[in-house]
């Protein structure tokens, strides 16, 4: 007994001891702000990751790392929000992994199609040594990646009709991110697939230019796209990881304390986002239906995963050893 109170006060007073240091490193650090930029909503799952690393920063920081958030793509659309933390404009930001694949390809493989069985399977992966070794490459692009938030698994919405199966694909002009991943897959899977940054697709989408998109349940809830979208079809034909992304020129600048800070705050983050997502999809599926979206849960899925096979014998060996690696850990 008289040893574990020993061992119990050794470890308060290490506590205390550490505590005290952090606070004298940010008592003697330089005020700092950085903007985080992203191009959904409020009521989107990245900002709620965004919220919750804001929280994070200024708590662990003592108040000398300040994180201003800027949504609705203020700030610009992705590929130049990544663009602007390359040369400094921007700080940092919620990014969706297809973007990104356009500095870093190998960062792609995420993105071919029906690759994680579930969430928890894609979270092993992105979370583990394979996930962080694709982080860590970024800096090759001027960029330093410090988390995996989540878009989400990809489901199909429409204007036009139901889709059970890649032959009701045929033909309907379905906006994707500009990435080629996403491009081929759905040419494969018999649609026109129409690349474009979603700050246009929206538009796309009112005018009728588009028939439809594909998106997690939270993307196409937040936005409200039964407004112009019809119908939804359950597919979770890709899991979208979001990335956690800062500038490495603003990166650089920071002491090792601050960047410690920011990369543990963004990987917590990142899980609260997650975990908030999974949450809410039920209830927002039920709103999508209550508000007259068709939305149909079991769709043929083994037709779709057939069709998309030409895929992984394009994309197969592009990646590197990327692609065998993730399916050995999914068998393991």
């Amino acid at each position: 007994m008289k040893t574990f109170a020993r061992n119990t006060l050794a470890l308060g007073i290490s506590l205390a001891l550490v505590s005290a240091t952090n606070a004298a490193d940010f008592a003697d650090m330089d005020p700092v702000t950085l903007r985080l930029a992203h191009v959904v909503n409020e009521q989107d799952g990245f900002h709620i990751a965004a919220v919750k690393f804001q929280e994070l920063v200024a708590e662990r920081t003592e108040g000398a790392v300040t994180v201003d958030i800027y949504p609705n793509a203020s700030l610009g659309d992705e590929r130049t929000l990544l663009e602007g933390m390359q040369i400094g404009t921007v700080e940092m930001g919620v990014i969706t992994n297809g973007p990104v694949a356009n500095f870093v390809e190998e960062m792609a493989v995420f993105e071919l199609p029906f690759l994680f069985p579930s969430p928890e399977a894609a979270y092993g992966v992105l979370d583990g040594p394979i996930g962080q070794e694709l982080l860590d490459k970024l800096s090759d692009v001027n960029l330093k990646g410090l988390a995996y938030a989540e878009r989400g698994f990809r489901n199909l919405t429409n204007s036009e009709r139901a889709v059970n199966s890649p032959e009701d694909l045929d033909g309907l002009r379905i906006r994707v991110m500009e990435n080629p991943v996403y491009t081929d897959t759905f040419r494969e899977l018999g649609a026109n697939a129409i690349p474009m940054a979603w700050t246009d697709a929206l538009t796309a989408m009112q005018q009728g230019t588009i028939d439809g998109q594909e998106n997690p349940v939270n993307v196409i809830h937040s936005f409200k796209l039964n407004e112009t979208q019809n119908y939804m079809t359950l597919s979770r034909h890709t899991y979208a990881p979001a990335i956690f992304v800062m500038g490495m020129p603003v990166w650089n600048q920071l002491p090792e304390h601050a960047q410690a800070v920011l990369k543990e705050a963004a990987q917590e983050a990142a899980e609260h986002g997650r975990q908030m997502n999974a949450d809410m999809e039920a209830d927002q599926l039920a709103a999508l239906r209550e508000a007259g979206m068709e939305i149909n849960e079991t769709p043929d899925i083994e037709a779709f995963q057939a069709a998309v096979a030409p895929v992984y014998e394009k994309y197969g060996e592009q990646f590197g050893d990327y692609l065998p690696r993730i399916q050995e850990a999914l068998n393991q």
